[in-house]
């Protein structure tokens, strides 16, 4: 397999990562107006708001599995790091 191939590859999964987190956010959204109740709302929030970070963490992950070869480990550390200090900021 070429590097253009794997690259384009390594697009596609972070591109289709992302599709499904919009998508479950739209049909969270939809679902929300269909409860009609705050509080069931409110949990289904709840639910959105775990997946977000775990959609963050992947896409990053297949991110720096594409680039892992072009990278440093000081930069790849720094990267991994700055995704940990993003979820110690957003608590």
């Amino acid at each position: 397999m070429s590097t253009l191939d794997f690259e384009l590859r390594t697009l596609r999964m972070m591109a289709a990562l992302r599709f499904l987190s919009a998508l479950i956010e739209f049909a969270a959204a939809w679902y929300i107006l269909r409860l009609f109740r705050v509080e069931d709302a409110l949990r289904v929030n709840a639910v959105l708001g775990l997946m977000g970070p775990g959609i963050l963490i992947l896409v990053t992950l297949v991110g720096l599995v594409g680039v892992a070869e072009r990278l440093s480990v000081e930069r790849i550390t720094l990267i991994i790091l700055a995704v940990i200090l993003i979820f110690i900021a957003a608590r």
